[in-house]
Formats: structure tokens, C-alpha cells, sequence
């Protein structure tokens, strides 16, 4: 309980990470613990979340759009979170491509829109600290 009021406290200072902790908490498919278990709740936090850029809470809201049966939805979640560079979504938008719920226009979408964020993301000094935490 007590981290939830340590959440809620930073969540409201603005911390992105907080507000998608906070729907990790709420969430029914996922193991956090304080507090009783609200998809809604936990829906709403990770829109917070998603509204400020975190493809993580992105993810998640595809997830629940999808046990809730809103398939397109879904997908389109999955979309923006590995467009943002999220390796789940991306696998995810794949497997639903595979299974006929995703158009092979999205999964292409899907595909360069991870790869260029990632390639965004690519720098020297990035390589280097890699290539040190592996040595």
C-alpha cells in the first residue's frame, strides 16, 4: 500500500514511470499488489502513461483491447508501441499478421516503424557502453 502512495504521490509530480507502475498495480493480468484489481483503473493509468509517450503503457493498453475482444484496437496499439520501438508490440502486430487479424499494410508499418526507431536510437557512445558492460 504504501508504494502505491509513493506512486500516486509521484505520478502526480509527473513521473511517466509511475503512471504505468500504477497501472501495473491495478492490473488484472499482471502480478502488482496494494491494491484490488481494476481493469478500468488500470486502463486509465496507462493511457496517462501512453499520452506521454511510454510504448510500454501502449503495449499494455493493446493487451487489455485485446482480452477485451476490441481486436482492431488492439492492433492499433501495438502499432504506435513498436513504431516507439517496443520489441513485444512488434512480435505481437506479427503474430495477429499471421493469425488474419492484422493486415500485412500494418505489419509492414509495424516493421519499418520499429526498425527506424531503433536505428534512431543507435549512437557511438551507446555502441562503446555496450560493447563495455559485455567485456
Amino acid at each position: 500500500r504504501k508504494g502505491v502512495e509513493l506512486l500516486t504521490d509521484a505520478a502526480e509530480l509527473g513521473s511517466i514511470q509511475a503512471l504505468y507502475n500504477l497501472g501495473v498495480a491495478y492490473d488484472p493480468y499482471e502480478n502488482g499488489e496494494g491494491v484490488q484489481k481494476d481493469v478500468a483503473k488500470a486502463a486509465e493509468f496507462y493511457e496517462k502513461a501512453a499520452m506521454h509517450g511510454s510504448p510500454l503503457a501502449r503495449h499494455r493498453l493493446g493487451y487489455i483491447e485485446w482480452k477485451k475482444g476490441n481486436h482492431d484496437r488492439a492492433v492499433r496499439h501495438f502499432l504506435i508501441s513498436a513504431k516507439m520501438g517496443n520489441k513485444d508490440s512488434l512480435e505481437n502486430v506479427k503474430s495477429l499478421f499471421m493469425g488474419g487479424i492484422a493486415t500485412k499494410e500494418q505489419y509492414a508499418e509495424a516493421l519499418k516503424g520499429y526498425r527506424d526507431a531503433v536505428e534512431e536510437m543507435k549512437s557511438h557512445d551507446r555502441d562503446e557502453a555496450s560493447a563495455l558492460r559485455k567485456s
